[in-house]
């Protein structure tokens, strides 16, 4: 960390706390797609018990 004049520049990994949760990607990709496949069957089931 450095200052110049007010402001202050930090490195990448002083502003990410020095760790990086690669899995991270993985879990919210997981979530995302859990989302998708509840939120279409609460679409399609109904359309289909009507229909």
């Amino acid at each position: 960390m450095h200052r110049d004049g007010d402001e202050v520049h930090l490195s990448e990994c002083e502003a990410s706390g020095g760790e990086q949760h690669h899995h991270l990607r993985y879990i919210l990709g997981i979530s995302l797609a859990l989302a998708l496949v509840a939120m279409s069957l609460a679409w399609i089931i109904p359309a289909l018990i009507e229909g």
